[in-house]
Order: C-alpha cells, then sequence, then structure tokens
C-alpha cells in the first residue's frame, strides 16, 4: 500500500528518533548463565514464573476458548525443516498451540495472551492432560462424558471425535472433573489459585461440558456460530497436502504434549504483547540459560496492536528476544480480500497461515519498511 509521503517523512523522522535515543534497536549482549535449560521445571519453579513474568491481565472481545483459524496447519510442514534444533516456542490464544507444539518439539514454550482466562484455560488443560494417559481418556475428561466402549489408542481421531459427539454430557461427571483440575493444580502442584481464578476456571469447563466437540469460537456466552470451526473440524484439519498434525491427530503426538505438560514445560503467561514486562522477561530468562526462541506465534494480534503505536513496543520488545536466523514468525490474517479466500465453500471464515523470518521483520520496523498492518502482511508469505 502505498504511503503519503508526508507520513513517510514522519515515519523517517520518528526512526531516526529511535536510532539516536539508542533503544531497543542496539543490539544486546547475550547474557548467560552456568546453568544450562532446564530439562523440564519443578512445580516451585513454573508458578514462580507464572507469577513473575505476568502483567495484569487485560480485556479482550471474546472468551476465545478455542481457535477460528482454519488453516494453522499449512505452515507446519516449512516449519518442520527446523523442528528437533533445540528451539524455543512462544504463541498466543487457546490450545492451537498444543498442535505446533506436538509437531515441532520445542525445549521450551510460553503461551503469551492479554487475557488471565487464557492463563486459566491453560492450566485447566494442562491438568486434564496430565490425568488423561491417550487421546479417549484426554476428551473423556475435556468434555465430561463417559469413554466411550471400544476406543484404542490407535484409533483415528475422526472415530475419538465421533464416538463422544454422540456421548451424553453428565453434571456428575463434570463437576467431579472440575474437582479433580482443581485438587491437581491446588493440591498436587501447590498452585495458588483465587476465588475469582477458580470461578473462571469453572466457566471455561463448563464451555467445554455444554458445548462438546461441536464448541466453537464465539462471542462472550454464545456457544453458536457455524461461521467458525468447531473443536472436532480443527482437531481434523490437516496442512495443505492433507496430512493431518493435530495434537489428536495420533498417539504419539499427544504422548508429546503430555510429557511436556508433566514436566512443566508449558508456560502460559498473562502478557500484552505491547506491554513493557512480560515478553522481556522472558527474554531475558532465555539469554540467562542460552537459548533461543526459533518460532512465535502471534495469531492476529497484531492487527489489533497497529490500531494504535503498541506495535511499536511490541516490535521492540521481540528485539529483545534472542533469536537467530531460523527464527520465525508465524501470523493468521483475516480479511483476506482476493489473495486469500475469506471463507470456505460452506461459508466458515477461513484464515491465512502466513510466516516471515524474525530478523526480517525487526530490521524493516527499525529501516522504517514497516508503518502499517499491511506492510506486515505484505512481507509475509
Amino acid at each position: 500500500m502505498p504511503i503519503p509521503s508526508r507520513r513517510h517523512w514522519v515515519a523517517v523522522f520518528v526512526a531516526s528518533a529511535v536510532l539516536a535515543a539508542g533503544l531497543w534497536l542496539v543490539p544486546r549482549e547475550h547474557v548467560t548463565s552456568n546453568a544450562p535449560l532446564p530439562a523440564e521445571l519443578s512445580d516451585r519453579a513454573f508458578w514462580q514464573m507464572v507469577n513473575e513474568f505476568s502483567e495484569p491481565g487485560g480485556f479482550f472481545r471474546s472468551d476465545n476458548l478455542i481457535s477460528n483459524e482454519s488453516t494453522f496447519q499449512h505452515v507446519i510442514p516449512t516449519l518442520s525443516q527446523h523442528a528437533g534444533k533445540p528451539g524455543i516456542y512462544i504463541g498466543v490464544g487457546p490450545d492451537q498451540n498444543f498442535t505446533y507444539i506436538a509437531a515441532l518439539v520445542p525445549r521450551l514454550a510460553f503461551i503469551i495472551d492479554i487475557r488471565r482466562q487464557n492463563l486459566l484455560l491453560h492450566l485447566m488443560y494442562k491438568a486434564i492432560i496430565e490425568m488423561s494417559d491417550d487421546r479417549a481418556d484426554f476428551l473423556a475428561r475435556l468434555f465430561s462424558r463417559s469413554r466411550p466402549p471400544g476406543l484404542e489408542r490407535s484409533s483415528p481421531a475422526e472415530v475419538l471425535l465421533d464416538a463422544f459427539e454422540a456421548a451424553p454430557g453428565d453434571e456428575a461427571l463434570f463437576q467431579k472433573n472440575l474437582r479433580a483440575i482443581l485438587d491437581r493444580l491446588t493440591q498436587q502442584h501447590g498452585f495458588t489459585l483465587s476465588r475469582q481464578d477458580v470461578q473462571s476456571l469453572e466457566y471455561v469447563d463448563r464451555a467445554f461440558f455444554i458445548g462438546g466437540p461441536e464448541l466453537r469460537y464465539s462471542f462472550p456466552r454464545q456457544f453458536g456460530g457455524r461461521w467458525f470451526p468447531s473443536y472436532a473440524e480443527l482437531m481434523l484439519e490437516t496442512d495443505a497436502e492433507g496430512e493431518r498434525h493435530s495434537y489428536l491427530a495420533t498417539d504419539e503426538y499427544y504422548q508429546t504434549l503430555r510429557t511436556m505438560e508433566r514436566r512443566n514445560l508449558i508456560v502460559p503467561l498473562t502478557g500484552d504483547f505491547g506491554g513493557d514486562k512480560t515478553i522481556r522477561a522472558v527474554g531475558q530468562y532465555l539469554k540467562e540459560h542460552g537459548a533461543t526462541v526459533s518460532w512465535f506465534y502471534t495469531s492476529n494480534v497484531e492487527q489489533y496492536l497497529f490500531q494504535s503505536d503498541a506495535w511499536r513496543r511490541f516490535f521492540g520488545n521481540v528485539a529483545t528476544l534472542p533469536f537467530d536466523e531460523h527464527g520465525t514468525f508465524i501470523r493468521a490474517f483475516f480479511n483476506m480480500g482476493a489473495r486469500y479466500p475469506s471463507t470456505t465453500a460452506n461459508g466458515q471464515i477461513r484464515s491465512a497461515t502466513l510466516i516471515q523470518p524474525m530478523a526480517d521483520a525487526v530490521a524493516a520496523v527499525r529501516d522504517g519498511r514497516i508503518q502499517t498492518y499491511r506492510d506486515v502482511i505484505d512481507r509475509s508469505q
């Protein structure tokens, strides 16, 4: 999109001022401690990280209990070219992060979201995954339904989801599962939850009980809206070649995720991408342990950041992270127009999933080549 000359010169002035001030664009020295990145975190270290790295919770217009992105698996084959290297994953939002984590197998993952409810959603998932030996047990606890007979570790994902769609919900089982989740978090792990936290976690858990596999992304307290994909549909999505990578696609994917949860290696944080604490705290921790960020999934958060100057603070925060030439942004793009079709054949809202080297984005901001959200998208592929 062409930039009016006046706006261009304003942008150049701002960029020059930032450079002159020597703010976030100055390369930072990597300070490493004697301790390598741990293979697992103690409960105390995990909870200390959650509390010390987090910022106060903020507002978002939707509960966002599951994703509304139908193509987030399309980039996994490309991202997997560097999977297995000792990289760190940072993401935002609900459980689509699990699919990336299970496929890419990072050493450590941080989920940063402005809503504290998202942190509690991930704590709910943590407890359920830890307690569930296989995918069928996981779905039984997630939706508070008795496990249908005949389901095996090798059962295809569609068989599992169809079976639980047909199974009735059980209020008594829901209450039992909720108590087990809270006991797991507070008694076994020793995490401290406020009364408001418990109420929010119960609200999230009940949403999955009510919605079942048909639960969809929705605005507050609405579980309809068939223009968004359901939980089951998202679990059955594929990459562009028709390969499934969701964390429920195979037992192997699920067990990878479960191992990371049981080792406290998926750390949910409350934080604003444009804030002054959380991303920088993560970066400092990684520098102290000689670790680098390989993947940063932003969903479409940048679209909101560009509604103010928060995008400048975000990229300033990103510039403080340790990353190398393999560090990659993963983005969801809506309102696509001709380049990316915005709906599927049945009218569901569709996103395009794009990637960009983190170094390229930081350099483009530094040089004044990014001034709008469209600039970000145009530099992605």
